[in-house]
């Protein structure tokens, strides 16, 4: 160490967050590139083993990794890290604690500053102000990513997170079995509300490779995930199988991808987070890039794209909306196909908890009480794979994905060549 360099000091058991901690207010952590959060609806779906093994998958593909977890009242980071509990982190001379490593990633947990055997009897404001010391006066460093292990359900700490820091997006994590499925809907909705970006579903614990006689079971269920991805239009990302290593690898500190990198679990893995990490890069240079657009005067309009257009290109992916005229949105795909939808028929196919019912899929939205004249007063990018509308009649809940709007407007024109 350098005499420059001031000798890091122990951070104390009991020391608190202050009422002056920084604080994101939407905006990005300086010198992190991707802030993701890994939640579920419900605890017991392995969402802690997930966001761990994505952490190192990520890593060892070369990228920055940090990982919280966000779970202040109870914490796992360390134990399937591996990381001593009876040494408290050092801290840097302007009070940040240092991160210890693990596995080439940085980790922040309660778990850290308390004895495990001692329960965290804490209310809501006073865990939002843990989550954030452990978020926000952490010396990460320069990240390409950060990784927020969130508890499970829709509480305080979700709502934390979404409303101050600016997420690149959310990684929801289910079992096929169909309470599961239900509860981790809900929370997929709730990060929709607070305009999170979706970046997919992961089915955890999917099918079982006996390892004796190789026969396949699905304990509890089969492709459930896949098919909650195609009803909520988001992208399915994949299903890890159930394999006995998994848990006993993060029960013992050694995450799967660590213990056994030849085993198809590990390999799952790694295909998750090149995955992950190829669809926030297309984020980042998506053409249209973050607007939003006031419909009444055309403020903010996102871009119109005619180079970016190209017959390889994908079809669904617009490089290009506009208002044609007030009841009419067009798009530009990257095909190079262009459509106009009637916006009366886009806010007749919201499909959001509100206009379908969740479960059955049965529409609740009565089209007579939808008015003639209905029209957008904003439009918001939602992530790069969706908009969100807010329309005249007061509705603003609904989430149009680009694949969906496609869908929208090539069935438009078959009933036209049908009626024709």
């Amino acid at each position: 160490m350098s005499p420059e360099t001031p000798a890091p000091q122990p951070v104390a058991l009991s020391s608190k967050p202050t009422a002056s901690a920084p604080a994101s207010s939407g905006n990005k952590l300086p010198g992190i590139r991707d802030i993701i959060a890994v939640a579920s609806g419900k605890g017991g779906v392995g969402k802690s083993t997930v966001a761990v093994n994505l952490a190192i998958a990520l890593s060892q593909s070369g990228s920055r990794v940090g990982l919280v977890d966000a779970d202040i009242l109870g914490p796992s980071i360390p134990g399937m890290l591996g990381l001593p509990v009876d040494q408290p982190p050092s801290a840097t001379a302007d009070g940040r604690m240092i991160p210890p490593e693990r596995y080439g990633i940085k980790a922040a947990s309660m778990g850290l500053l308390r004895n495990d055997d001692n329960p965290a009897i804490m209310r809501g404001p006073m865990v939002s102000k843990y989550l954030q010391m452990l978020v926000a006066q952490v010396g990460w460093g320069e990240l390409d990513y950060l990784i927020l292990d969130l508890p499970p359900g829709t509480g305080d700490t979700q709502l934390t997170l979404a409303q101050s820091l600016r997420l690149s997006g959310v990684v929801i994590v289910t079992t096929p079995q169909d309470v599961s499925l239900k509860i981790a809907r809900r929370g997929l909705r709730m990060f929709e509300t607070v305009n999170v970006p979706i970046i997919g579903i992961i089915e955890n614990m999917s099918t079982f490779t006996c390892p004796h006689c190789n026969t396949d079971t699905d304990v509890f269920g089969q492709g459930g995930g896949k098919y909650m991805s195609a009803d909520l239009d988001v992208a399915f990302l994949g299903a890890i199988p159930l394999d006995a290593d998994i848990v006993l690898g993060g029960d013992g500190g050694r995450p799967i991808v660590i213990e056994r990198p030849e085993s198809v679990a590990a390999a799952t893995y790694r295909t998750l987070a090149d995955t992950i990490d190829t669809q926030l890069q297309g984020l980042t240079t998506a053409v249209l890039g973050s607007f939003l657009w006031t419909w009444d005067t055309n403020n903010d309009a996102p871009v119109w794209s005619v180079v970016a257009a190209r017959p390889d290109g994908s079809p669904t992916t617009p490089v290009g909306l506009a208002q044609r005229d007030r009841t009419t949105l067009s798009v530009l795909w990257e095909d190079g196909r262009q459509d106009d939808l009637d916006v009366r028929d886009l806010r007749l196919a919201c499909r959001c908890a509100a206009c379908v019912e969740e479960m059955s899929g049965r529409a609740l939205l009565d089209p007579a009480t939808i008015a003639v004249d209905v029209a957008p007063r904003s439009i918001t990018s939602v992530g790069n794979y969706a908009i969100n509308v807010a329309w005249t009649d007061g509705h603003s809940t609904g989430i149009y994905a680009f694949d969906s709007l496609r869908a929208m407007a090539e069935r438009d024109d078959a009933k036209t060549i049908q009626d024709v």
